[in-house]
């Protein structure tokens, strides 16, 4: 059974909903992203580059709504990718397999010139502070001038906030509480489902049972801050926050 257009779309709606349940705040937080990409970014017709892309879910809100714009995503899940690219056919996101831990992530690329933005949602959270800093420092030394890099993440004070931390999560659970269910499909519900999907089996295949991921040394969102301003940025900030999530941002 052949992965169609249409069918890829239905998968990608599935991936928002029970998305959904975990960031009660999602579409918000994607629209403040791509809001600040148009602020900060100088010229119709941006190159921007999603670390972490997924199936594409920020890729392609940012597409439709900044006319001008080339998005290449970035990912290590063949399957998610593969999603992505085949719910879109206009060609105005190119999607790369590569391990943003590892240092050939950005050559993966292959750009043709420098990236006006990094993009990120719910994806850097996976990295220990070393790979990350090395990431968030390549990104300064590669952006345009004039440029920004925003992350829209669960991100926490780390030792020196326990208690803020522990209050952000209790505000980020009850906003969770008050929101009605839209589906009845978690995270492992969804992945039981695409193993069992025979236009999927492919990239299953490709995607070969998952990835470890293991963060023993997890970042603060001001180590996240940090980084950006060693690495290059001029400024470095949260410009938004709800609960434990948040929106960080850099200003090249």
């Amino acid at each position: 059974m052949a992965l169609t257009m249409e069918l890829a779309r239905k998968w990608l709606d599935r991936w928002d909903l029970q998305q959904e349940h975990y960031m009660p705040d999602r579409e918000e937080r994607f629209d403040v992203v791509i809001s600040i990409v148009e602020q900060v970014v100088q010229r119709r017709d941006p190159l921007v580059v999603d670390l972490g892309t997924g199936p594409g879910s920020l890729a392609h809100r940012l597409v439709d709504r900044m006319p001008g714009a080339q998005v290449v995503g970035v990912d290590a899940d063949p399957l998610l990718l593969g999603l992505g690219s085949a719910a879109r056919t206009d060609g105005r996101i190119r999607s790369v397999l590569a391990d943003l831990r590892e240092p050939g992530w950005f050559d993966a690329l292959a750009l043709t010139r420098a990236p006006d933005a990094y993009v990120s949602s719910t994806a850097l959270h996976w990295m220990n502070r070393t790979p990350l800093c090395a990431l968030l420092h390549r990104c300064g030394a590669t952006i345009a001038k004039g440029g920004v890099f925003v992350d829209a993440d669960h991100l926490y004070e780390g030792d020196g906030g326990r208690t803020l931390d522990t209050v952000a999560r209790a505000l980020t659970a009850r906003s969770i509480g008050q929101r009605p269910c839209r589906h009845n499909e978690n995270w492992e519900q969804w992945w039981e489902a695409v193993a069992a999907a025979p236009e999927l089996a492919e990239l299953a295949r490709c995607r070969d049972g998952g990835f470890a991921h293991v963060v023993d040394d997890r970042p603060t969102v001001h180590d996240y801050l940090d980084y950006l301003r060693s690495g290059g940025f001029r400024e470095a900030g949260i410009l938004w926050q709800k609960g434990d999530d948040r929106v960080i941002a850099g200003i090249a």
